[in-house]
């Protein structure tokens, strides 16, 4: 299967999951997994939310994020992922200072209804 991002409607998600700002993404969704190109433009976030049912990983392609993850912080570069594992917690800013956006490619596979 080939996913052709450039032809993906372009979503902008105003404070997505609670977060600041729009999540600027592309994505494709076959009814098992999500797979999103998202893009947080500086000062802009994805909340903090729990993964339920499912996972996520996201691959840092460039810019830097900061990831919120079960009460710790930290810095995501670019060639960097983060795992977010079932039952557990996380969000994503941009920090306000940037000189870049952040962006990122992300799966989050489904392992139960929603």
């Amino acid at each position: 299967m080939l996913i052709d991002f450039k032809k993906l409607p372009l979503q902008a998600l105003a404070a997505f999951k609670g977060g600041d700002g729009e999540y600027l993404v592309r994505t494709s969704d076959d009814g098992h997994v999500k797979i999103m190109l998202g893009r947080l433009q500086p000062g802009c976030s994805i909340g903090i939310h729990t993964h339920e049912g499912n996972s996520e990983t996201i691959y840092m392609l460039s810019g830097k994020g900061e990831v919120f993850y079960d009460g710790t912080s930290f810095e995501l570069l670019p060639g960097q992922a983060h795992y977010c594992a079932e039952g557990h917690t996380h969000g994503l800013r941009c920090n306000a200072a940037a000189a870049e956006d952040a962006v990122f490619f992300a799966v989050v596979p489904q392992t139960a209804q929603n």
